[in-house]
C-alpha cells in the first residue's frame, strides 16, 4: 500500500471536523464530489470505515476517531518541519524565545544580558504566551527554546537545563483577611469560603472539577482576584504581573517549582547551544 500523502489527510481532517462533505469542501475550496472520492479511496486503501454517511452529514467510526487523532499530529509535524528548516535556512533569523507572560521576569531579563555576553551572540526575539502553550510552540516551530516550570508543563521530548528552584505564594484580593497573614497552607488556602482557587485547563485542554472560575489568561486572573471571585497559587517569580489590589502571601508546604530552559532534542543550532550555555552561568547565581 502508498504511503498516506498531507493531501489526503488535510481533507479527512477537513471532514472529521466539519462532519458534512459539503461544509468541508467549502472550507478547503474544493468541489465536493473529488472529496468525497478522495475519502472513499483512503477507506478503500486503509481498509476500514472512517465515516458513517447518511443524508444530515457524517458521523466518525472508531477508525475515524484513530485516523483523526493522528492526521492531526502528522500534519502538525509537517508544518514544524517545514518552519524549522525555513527558520535554520535564514542565518540572520532571531533566536525566539517563548515564555509565559509575566512569567520568570527577572530570570529572563539576567538569561537574556548573559546571552549578550557570548561572542556572537545571535539577536532574540521573546514570544509571550499564556499558560501551558510553551510546548505547543516549541513543537510546532514558532520557537526554539522555551522558559518552562516542572512540574506543572508538559516537558515530554524536550532537553532541559534546571534554571532556580523556588517556593509558591498564594495571590489574594488585599483587601481579605488572609492577606494580612505572612504565610499559609495548602490546606488554609484551598478551603477559603466564597473565595474559590482559580481553574487552568488541563494539558488536553479540559479544566479540573472545583468552583473556581475557568481562567484562561493572565488578565482574566488578575481582575477576577481583585474583583475578589478567586484566588490562585503561583510560583513566586511570576508575581511580576501583581496589581495594587493584590497581596502575595508564601505558601509553605506548596511543593517546589524548577524553572527550566527547554528545547528541541534534535536541535544542531549555534544559537540555542550558546544559550543553554548562558542559562548555566545564569543558574550558578542567587535569585
Amino acid at each position: 500500500m502508498a504511503d498516506l500523502e498531507t493531501r489526503e489527510l488535510r481533507y479527512f481532517v477537513a471532514v472529521a471536523e466539519e462532519l458534512h462533505f459539503g461544509r468541508a469542501a467549502d472550507r478547503l475550496g474544493i468541489a465536493q464530489p473529488p472529496l468525497s472520492r478522495a475519502i472513499r479511496l483512503l477507506e478503500r486503501r486503509l481498509g476500514v470505515q472512517l465515516l458513517d454517511r447518511d443524508r444530515r452529514g457524517a458521523a466518525l467510526t472508531d477508525a475515524g476517531r484513530v485516523l483523526l487523532r493522528e492526521a492531526r499530529a502528522a500534519l502538525d509535524a509537517v508544518a514544524a518541519a517545514e518552519r524549522r528548516t525555513r527558520r535554520a535556512g535564514d542565518p540572520k533569523r532571531p533566536l525566539v524565545l517563548v515564555t509565559k507572560a509575566g512569567a520568570s521576569h527577572e530570570l529572563l531579563r539576567r538569561l537574556l544580558d548573559a546571552l549578550a555576553g557570548e561572542p556572537g551572540a545571535p539577536p532574540v526575539e521573546v514570544l509571550l504566551c499564556e499558560v501551558g502553550e510553551q510546548a505547543h510552540r516549541l513543537r510546532d516551530g514558532q520557537a526554539d527554546v522555551a522558559l518552562m516550570h516542572r512540574p506543572y508543563d508538559d516537558l515530554a521530548g524536550f532537553d532541559t537545563a534546571d534554571l532556580r528552584v523556588e517556593g509558591q505564594v498564594v495571590i489574594l484580593p488585599a483587601a481579605h483577611p488572609l492577606a494580612a497573614r505572612d504565610q499559609l497552607t495548602l490546606a488554609e488556602v484551598s478551603d477559603v469560603p466564597g473565595l474559590p482557587i482559580a481553574r487552568w485547563p488541563r494539558l488536553d485542554g479540559t479544566y479540573p472539577d472545583g468552583p473556581g472560575p475557568e481562567v484562561r489568561t493572565q488578565s482574566q486572573l488578575a481582575q477576577l482576584v481583585a474583583l475578589g471571585k478567586c484566588l490562585l497559587v503561583i510560583p513566586a517569580s511570576s508575581r511580576a504581573w501583581q496589581w495594587p489590589e493584590h497581596v502575595a502571601v508564601p505558601v509553605v508546604d506548596a511543593p517546589d517549582v524548577t524553572t527550566v530552559l527547554a528545547w528541541q532534542r534534535s536541535s544542531h543550532s549555534p544559537a540555542v547551544a550558546a544559550l543553554v550555555r548562558s542559562a548555566a552561568l545564569v543558574a550558578d547565581r542567587p535569585a
